[in-house]
């Protein structure tokens, strides 16, 4: 039996979760929201793997940072008997957005690998300190556990050279180590293995094309377990549209805006990083409130969501062009596991390629499940996405745990 806490730092909030990996079951579970503002909010919950009732505690404070969140976290978890010391946690594995070209693997945390996480921030600069931050406060209210970082980026250091490799000036990629180096990797990961499963097949001998859609979102392309390519590049901006940035857009839009237009660096920042997406097109970020909108008629809306599933068939069809066929498609994360409009939609135009959904199957049914008809040559599939269990997984491996 092997217990991990893992921990997702963001900017403002801090999630945790504590999981048994020998039966992959939730034990604990924690979120804080709104931290450095004057009112945030904590969630400590206690699971129970027999299938009782959850316990919970809740409370509204300010918590100035993250080192009053997961003290605060901490306290209700020794309320409600979950702290780590309780359930026997045997280690603690971050989510580090950016592992840059150092980071493939997971990796115990040192001083020295604290050092290099903090050199990657120019590269995610929303994500990696954010990121860092989780890991040096568990480090200083946790200290007698070893802690894991597992990187977004590692499932797709496999990329062949030509679809990670930008076509600029050589020196200038290699000084500053600029190359596509694709993001949600954990989950990409997770996902496409499960889709093996689910379909009974050997993961080295499956052709997929996985779409993680949620605010943040993402495709890749695999073949046989190896990432061939995915949406997102040096940074999280490229690619599909999501809930507040962009997606691909011509690089010549960002020189305009600053040396013609007068905008500085730091707002065309906030222009990609907080006000594009489906909220710069429609001013609804979250994909329940546009689909009202769109069925109420609201033009802004309805062009929003058209960009969204006009951006989903060019990266399908294309990655489907890059493998020579596809055995799979397979959504997850939130919208993915949860809009069929989204996914029938995504896929209406390929029925001469052998994409037949089952309209039942699609609009009815929660968790893994898959949706294609019975005759259809692709199989497609809802997944949902694990996160927490896979860095789990990593900590075990790194650490050689549960042996």
């Amino acid at each position: 039996m092997t217990r991990v806490l893992v921990i997702n730092s963001g900017s403002s909030s801090l999630k945790l979760q504590i999981l048994d990996t020998a039966v992959e079951g939730e034990l604990a579970w924690a979120l804080v929201e709104r931290i450095s503002e004057s009112v945030g909010t904590l969630t400590v919950r206690r699971s129970d793997l027999t299938g009782a009732p959850a316990e919970e505690r809740t409370a509204e404070a300010e918590f100035p940072d993250h080192t009053a969140a997961l003290g605060r976290v901490l306290e209700l978890a020794e309320e409600l008997h979950v702290h780590p010391t309780d359930l026997e946690v045997e280690a603690i594995g971050h989510r580090v957005v950016h592992g840059g070209p150092a980071f493939h693997e997971p990796i115990e945390v040192t001083p020295e690998v604290e050092a290099d996480i903090e050199e990657l921030e120019v590269l995610a600069p929303l994500h990696n300190p954010a990121n860092l931050r989780g890991i040096r406060v568990a480090r200083e209210l946790l200290p007698g556990l070893p802690h894991v970082a597992v990187f977004d980026t590692g499932f797709f250091h496999t990329l062949p050279a030509a679809a990670h490799t930008y076509a600029i000036d050589r020196e200038t990629a290699t000084k500053w180590d600029l190359r596509r180096y694709g993001f949600h990797g954990t989950s990409h990961e997770f996902v496409s293995r499960r889709t093996a499963d689910i379909l009974g097949r050997p993961y080295g001998e499956i052709n997929q094309i996985v779409l993680h859609l949620g605010n943040g979102a993402s495709a890749s392309a695999i073949d046989g377990g190896r990432a061939m390519d995915t949406s997102m590049g040096l940074t999280p901006l490229e690619g599909l549209v999501m809930g507040t940035r962009p997606g691909d857009l011509d690089p010549g839009l960002i020189i305009h805006l600053i040396r013609d237009r007068g905008m500085s660096p730091e707002d065309v920042s906030t222009l990609l990083n907080r006000r594009s997406g489906l909220e710069g097109l429609s001013g609804a970020r979250d994909f329940r409130e546009l689909l009202a909108r769109v069925d109420d008629g609201d033009v802004d809306a309805t062009l929003a969501y058209d960009v969204v599933i006009h951006r989903l068939r060019r990266y399908i069809g294309g990655y489907w062009a890059v493998l020579g066929d596809v055995d799979a498609i397979t959504f997850t994360a939130g919208v993915g596991e949860n809009v069929a409009r989204l996914r029938a939609d995504a896929l209406a135009t390929l029925r001469g390629w052998g994409v037949e959904i089952d309209t039942e199957a699609n609009e009815n049914g929660t968790g893994e499940r898959i949706i294609s008809a019975p005759g259809s040559r692709v199989t497609v599939l809802v997944v949902p996405t694990d996160e927490e269990l896979a860095i789990a997984r990593a900590c075990d491996e790194v650490l050689g745990l549960g042996k």
